[in-house]
């Protein structure tokens, strides 16, 4: 799995002009999935996202983390993370996870990081989103697992 964290001052997921989910500050989490993929990954993944220390503590040094701050994620699918253009012009998407693999583990994703403590989000599976966010920092960290 693979998740692109964005530290966020607020973010927020429309569908078709509807907002579906929304945050303030915290993380707005992008996550691809590959074949291989599995639950124990996602855990971990959630582990990551929860306790990585990317978040300005009173000195102004990143070392306090999303449960530290109380802050929230909001979690959305996103295929194309796992594209690949090292040949050609247009990407190759043959890394992805298929939809019947992805969904699962993006929900068990955001459910370990719900029972971590953390305020959950997310957007809709399968779904034309319109993403917006104010990125604080900026601040962007890209996590592999395994």
């Amino acid at each position: 799995m693979r998740g692109l964290l964005q530290r966020v001052t607020e973010a927020r997921v429309r569908v078709g002009g509807e907002v579906v989910g929304e945050i303030g500050a915290g993380l707005c989490v992008f996550v691809g999935v590959t074949h291989g993929d599995a639950p124990e990954h996602a855990a971990k993944l959630a582990s990551k996202i929860a306790n990585l220390r990317i978040f300005d503590d009173d000195s102004g040094a990143m070392n306090r983390s999303l449960l530290d701050t109380g802050g929230a994620a909001l979690v959305v699918s996103q295929f194309t993370l796992y594209g690949d253009v090292t040949r050609g012009r247009r990407p190759s998407w043959v890394a992805a996870a298929r939809p019947e693999h992805a969904e699962p583990l993006i929900e068990a994703l955001g459910a370990d990081l719900g029972a971590r403590g953390v305020p959950v989000a997310t957007g809709r599976f399968r779904a034309d989103m319109q993403v917006a966010l104010v990125n604080d920092g900026p601040v962007t960290v890209l996590v592999d697992v395994p």
